[in-house]
């Protein structure tokens, strides 16, 4: 019998981007850990919006992943963050 093992997207080893690579390190990582390792970030940096949480502020090392913008839901955080992953 053969062998499977599941391997869906975020088990996936990707590779960050430069900018991306400043905040979780080179990869490769899988998607999962990528988002786990932003997250520290975000937290370890008190970046997380105080007034609405859902919100989260750029640093300089998170606005070139952000787009240049200041601020963006944690939603649309994945989004951009998978931008930088190849």
């Amino acid at each position: 019998m053969a062998e499977t093992k599941a391997r869906g997207g975020l088990a996936k080893p990707v590779i960050p981007s430069e900018d991306l690579a400043k905040v979780v390190g080179p990869g490769p990582l899988t998607r999962a850990e990528v988002t786990k390792r932003v997250w520290d970030y975000v937290k370890a940096n008190g970046l997380q919006d105080q007034q609405n949480r859902r919100q989260i502020n750029a640093d300089d090392s998170l606005r070139p992943i952000f787009g240049g913008k200041t601020q963006v839901s944690m939603f649309e955080m994945t989004k951009l963050v998978s931008n930088h992953l190849s």
